[in-house]
């Protein structure tokens, strides 16, 4: 047994500074967001007639859960987690098709499988596998795919789980889904020309989308004219701006909001950064901007770091992922974005989405103390229907300064 656990798992790495930080920051974000979840929600479970603190020992099961899933996957080694990417996103496409087919329904959205413990959110987990998935794609077919046929061929797994979502009514998550694959790509070389065909190409979609869900783009656009709709599809906005114009300089004090008191719909999950301006002030507000800006800049440390280019990638998928994520959140909450139901990433309660982002930056983690090295992988444009093959190089790998600066070749 301790032979084939040896195999998939390596020793809990230790060492690296930018791994350090950013985990002291997860744990930041994630105790600040506990203590916030339990103070945001215990008015909503008093009005369901439950005790004050039912979601915040649920948060705190889901931690629990979350941090054992960040232990194992600091441990797992690397290629052997790339490895299972076709593997885990054909999961997660089933998953997605099992909401549809015996999902339940929660707050006007199907995006829910019940379980005999937590009610699970496939799309969160589906995150995570594109991200895998896009950088597997590019580790084995990076010579292919600047060809859109072969593009397409390669990404129809993730075409067709962004389906799925989108017949969740779940636009905002299928934004993010769509953005981490498309960075991932750019990021690794794809031609500028067909990352612009493929923007212009989802406008026809989101055309026909508007056509067959006009109230869901309405409650969308909202945002645009606040004050037209303030009873119904501007309601949350309006509660949202009250909640954190009351909040001032420091805050009413937590646990002193008066939004939580059903006044504001979900305070505890997609507007808890409303509910932190309004107990905290602008100070708790500014705090939460800053975690998620040191957040980046120890992603941003490991990925100029890192020494192989498929974890490279891996990096830059998660960190998209995590701050366009906090992004849309804190944006629609003060009315710059439509409220698309984004979470705010470590704050706002949700069992599926705490357990995966734990698990991203378990990822993280482990990446930062790999020191493996790999071939290049630019995706380079090929003619249809020729099969290239990877000619052995001899060409040394580019080399970098500490300050991410080129340099010249040794001779």
């Amino acid at each position: 047994m301790t032979k084939v656990l040896t195999r998939f798992l390596q020793p809990f790495p230790r060492g690296d500074r930018a791994a350090t930080s950013l985990l002291v920051l997860t744990a930041l974000m994630v105790g600040y967001g506990t203590v916030m979840v339990g103070s945001a929600s215990d008015a909503q479970s008093a009005l369901n007639g439950g005790t004050s603190f039912a979601f915040a020992i649920r948060d705190l099961l889901y931690l629990a859960i979350g941090a054992i899933v960040f232990w194992v996957v600091a441990r797992v080694r690397l290629p052997w987690l790339l490895g299972l990417a076709p593997m885990l996103l054909g999961i997660g496409f089933t998953l997605l098709l099992a909401v549809e087919m015996v999902g339940i329904t929660v707050n006007g959205g199907k995006r829910w499988l019940p379980t005999p413990f937590i009610q699970i959110q496939p799309s969160e987990f589906f995150k995570l596998f594109v991200v895998l998935y896009t950088v597997w794609v590019v580790q084995r077919h990076h010579q292919r795919i600047g060809n859109w046929q072969h593009l397409a061929l390669w990404m129809s797994p993730v075409l067709a789980g962004v389906g799925l979502i989108l017949l969740e009514h779940d636009v905002g998550t299928d934004t993010v889904v769509v953005a981490i694959a498309l960075v991932v790509l750019f990021v690794a070389g794809l031609p500028r020309q067909i990352v612009s065909a493929i923007l212009l190409l989802s406008l026809p979609v989101m055309g026909i989308y508007a056509m067959l869900e006009p109230y869901s783009v309405r409650r969308l656009i909202s945002f645009l004219h606040p004050n037209a709709n303030l009873a119904t599809s501007g309601y949350q906005l309006l509660q949202s701006r009250i909640g954190l114009g009351a909040g001032g300089l420091t805050g009413l004090g937590l646990d002193h909001s008066r939004e939580k008191w059903g006044l504001l719909p979900n305070p505890h999950t997609d507007f808890i950064f409303t509910i932190i301006g309004e107990e905290l002030g602008l100070i708790g507000t500014l705090s939460v901007i800053a975690l998620f800006i040191g957040f980046l800049m120890a992603a941003t440390r490991i990925a100029r770091q890192c020494t192989n280019e498929a974890y490279r990638l891996l990096v830059v998928g998660i960190t998209v992922w995590i701050i366009l994520e906090a992004m849309i959140n804190i944006a629609s909450v003060v009315g710059y974005w439509a409220v698309t139901g984004i979470p705010l990433p470590f704050f706002s309660y949700g069992g599926t989405a705490l357990i995966t982002e734990l698990a991203a930056v378990g990822l993280l983690y482990n990446i930062a103390h790999d020191r493996s090295r790999s071939e290049h992988l630019d995706i380079g444009a090929i003619e249809p229907g020729f099969i290239a093959v990877a000619a052995p190089t001899h060409s040394p790998r580019p080399q970098y300064s500490h300050r991410g600066r080129l340099r010249a070749p040794r001779s």
